[in-house]
């Protein structure tokens, strides 16, 4: 295990980063004397491939970031660049998959899988061949025709899931996609995240508020502080892959959800 100070991040290879945040600063006038600091000084790199895990209490800033790396959002002062372009917008090369799952309630599976194929795949039955390799990918292949109030809610995130893999983005930003799901699809869905990720690799972000959540999925855990919002520290999971229940169990799993939970609940 290893800890890293939070400015250690930018001694990485930032040539080499997928996603390269540099000193992001961002503030809101909420009608005081002084703005309201949502985010202070925000340096973070991430490899391309690498799944990063972002964790925090309340109002540390973590969907404030998240909404900057979208571009839906712009930083203050300070950048967030995606392959050495600066982000100034929502783009192609980001999918975004949210705590809601935003999907069309009138579609099946398959036609909300096919939905965002629409402007890149003009060909029907290559947007029917990709949709059902992604709905297979994510285990919904019997529900390809049932429409989503047919779902469960894990379910439901699984079709948002394949709908963002399927237009092909090179990046997955995920805002606490299983915040809403009880605790035992929650561990199931996680499961089936890496599974999709280790055979369809891309650069995932992943928002979560579930220290056990953080430390399962990713190879590196920023942990976030309030008030001002910035990056605590940086602590890798070495933790093989794939990972089960067995990993859940093991005593390495237990030293580092101790290690993550104390510096997201035990801050200065």
């Amino acid at each position: 295990m290893k800890t890293e100070q939070a400015h250690t991040s930018v001694s990485q290879d930032v040539s080499a980063a997928k996603i390269q945040v540099e000193q992001v600063r961002k503030t809101f006038d909420i009608g005081g004397a002084e703005p309201f600091v949502a985010l202070d000084g925000v340096d973070l790199c991430v490899s391309e491939n690498e799944f990063v895990t972002v964790v925090g209490p309340s109002g540390c800033g973590k969907s404030t970031l998240m909404n900057i790396l979208v571009g839906l959002d712009r930083p203050t002062s300070g950048r967030a660049l995606v392959d050495g372009r600066q982000v100034r917008g929502p783009g192609p090369e980001r999918g975004m998959i949210f705590q809601q799952y935003a999907l069309f309630p009138w579609l099946t599976v398959r036609k909300n899988v096919e939905f965002g194929l629409k402007n890149t795949v003009k060909d029907k039955a290559e947007r029917r061949r990709i949709a059902e390799h992604f709905i297979d990918l994510v285990g919904l292949g019997q529900f390809a025709d049932a429409l989503p109030k047919m779902l469960s809610g894990g379910m439901k995130q699984r079709c948002a899931i394949a709908r963002a893999y399927a237009v092909n983005p090179s990046i997955l930003l995920m805002d606490e996609p299983f915040g809403a799901l009880d605790a035992l699809t929650r561990v199931r869905l996680q499961e089936q995240l890496l599974e999709t990720w280790s055979q369809d690799r891309r650069t995932v972000v992943f928002i979560t508020h579930d220290v056990d959540e953080a430390v399962f999925l990713a190879n590196r855990v920023v942990v976030m502080a309030a008030r001002p919002g910035r990056i605590q520290q940086i602590i890798n999971v070495d933790l093989p892959y794939p990972r089960n229940d067995e990993v859940r169990m093991s005593p390495q799993f237990a030293a580092l959800r101790n290690q993550v939970w104390h510096a997201v609940y035990h801050q200065d």
